[in-house]
């Protein structure tokens, strides 16, 4: 199995943290984003959209972090990372989708424009961050977790960027339940640091 990643994307590091938890060897192959490695026909033949993570594993190829934890659950995690039951895989994915939408849209563009990366309204990014904070706030205030009462893919989509937040200029002090379970995470056996 082959991740396509660069250090410092919180998207590809979901799914180091997954393979770690899972204990699933793995080769991690540098894209050079400052080359623009990512955007050269090599690497788009892997991943048209010319981003990481990008998992290849057994001849097939995924690309998107939500689709990478999605495989790497069901094929190494069972039922608990990613259950098969519809209503528990709803509940799992409706926390994924937060993570591809107000966290992706709010903190993760927000701490790119902050750190010049990206063009754009860190003020409209940052009500989009504080809507994915409240939610999490909301039911991490009653649950350990933010699914099914365990860690699941849930949680690890949510986590790097929510970590990162206040490089979105949207600091975690008023949100101690977030804080708890990024300690309840970093606890876990396995548990992968960022660098």
């Amino acid at each position: 199995m082959k991740l396509y990643m660069t250090e410092n994307s919180g998207n590809a590091y979901k799914v180091r943290l997954l393979l770690g938890l899972l204990n699933v060897p793995y080769d991690r192959v540098a894209v050079d984003f400052g080359a623009k490695e990512h955007k050269k026909p090599p690497f788009l033949a892997l991943n048209p959209r010319g981003q990481v993570p990008t998992l290849e594993d057994g001849g097939r190829v995924f690309w998107d972090s939500s689709a990478c934890l999605v495989y790497v659950a069901r094929k190494h995690g069972g039922e608990h990372w990613l259950p098969s039951d519809p209503a528990d895989m709803a509940e799992v994915m409706q926390w994924v989708a937060l993570a591809g939408n107000e966290i992706q849209y709010g903190l993760q563009y927000g701490r790119n424009i902050v750190r010049g990366a990206r063009q754009g309204d860190l003020e409209a990014c940052q009500v989009m961050g504080r809507t994915a904070l409240g939610a999490l706030e909301q039911r991490l205030k009653a649950h350990d977790w933010l699914a099914l009462g365990r860690p699941t893919i849930a949680d690890l989509a949510c986590y790097p960027y929510v970590a990162l937040s206040d490089e979105a200029k949207l600091p975690l002090a008023e949100y101690p339940a977030i804080r708890q379970w990024m300690k309840r995470l970093q606890a876990l056996p396995g548990w992968t640091p960022r660098s």
